[in-house]
């Protein structure tokens, strides 16, 4: 997605940057390797009980700032919200990959999550020259890349590409709770939360549960939802 225009918009006035903005150290090294198109990749949705893994890979355009871009996980909702449009508007790509509760329950969510990054980079448009990948696990794809433990809060393009992915997948989330509300997706976003597991007790699992997962079955496969 072409930027539009340059400079920096005050967004955020209540935060301090350097709470949540992601290092440049990452994509500024690469550029001057001579890697023009540095695309972060991340994916929200691997602890849930409920609903897709999503992922999403930005190229950042070089040279402008993101005040308030970072780790989705440090920013309040509102504040996620805010930078998400944001970096729409100033990104030069921004793609998705979605992976649902059923491939999910076929396969395993180390394999969808990677199968999620996967699209979301195969969708970019120009194309990457260099990944930079959040986690452990490099993707199966001939492009150049590096895999980076937290790397949301280590490299601006993957904290980019953190935020796309967990609004999206939170609004996804939000949208089914009108059509399966007696789980309250809205609150919780389908992780294991103490209300979520009162109403699988009661109802059982929808179709949007992943019932491989032991959670679903009234376990422990507990996160906060922010």
């Amino acid at each position: 997605m072409p930027a539009r225009g340059k400079g920096t918009l005050d967004l955020f006035p209540d935060l301090e940057a350097g709470k949540v903005q992601s290092s440049l150290e990452f994509d500024e090294n690469l550029r001057g390797q001579g890697y023009a198109l540095v695309a972060g990749v991340d994916e929200v949705g691997r602890g849930p009980l409920a609903g897709p893994v999503v992922a999403a890979a930005v190229i950042l355009e070089a040279g402008l700032e993101y005040p308030g871009v970072g780790d989705s996980k440090k920013l309040t909702a509102s504040a996620r919200e805010r930078a998400f449009w944001f970096i729409l508007r100033r990104a030069r790509a921004v793609s998705l990959g979605l992976v649902d509760q059923k491939e999910i329950d076929r396969t395993n969510i180390l394999r969808a999550s990677l199968k999620a990054m996967v699209q979301a980079v195969s969708a970019l448009k120009p194309p990457p020259d260099y990944l930079l990948v959040d986690g452990n696990f490099p993707l199966p794809l001939s492009l150049p890349q590096q895999a980076v433990v937290h790397g949301d809060s280590r490299s601006l393009s993957i904290g980019a590409a953190s935020i796309v992915a967990k609004v999206v997948r939170d609004r996804m989330m939000t949208a089914y709770d009108r059509q399966y509300p007696e789980y309250s997706f809205a609150a919780h976003k389908g992780y294991g939360t103490k209300e979520h597991l009162k109403a699988l007790e009661l109802c059982g699992p929808c179709p949007l549960h992943r019932l491989t997962f032991k959670g679903t079955l009234g376990s422990n496969e507990h996160e906060p939802a922010s």
